[in-house]
């Protein structure tokens, strides 16, 4: 793993994680245990979404 991959995923984790939160919220299940979900599945979402961004970018 590139040391692109890893500055890429900090910036696409936090985006992802986010916007995972908020869909959570608007669809009105707002407990804790859904936001932390959410924000687990964005952060691991964005692992192969920033391995192919860094793959794009570096070739």
């Amino acid at each position: 793993m590139s040391p692109l991959t890893l500055i890429i995923h900090i910036f696409l984790g936090s985006t992802l994680a986010g916007s995972a939160v908020i869909a959570v919220l608007v669809m009105g299940h707002a407990s804790w245990t859904t936001l932390l979900i959410a924000a687990v599945a964005g952060f691991v979402a964005a692992f192969p979404v920033s391995f192919l961004v860094a793959r794009k970018l570096e070739s």
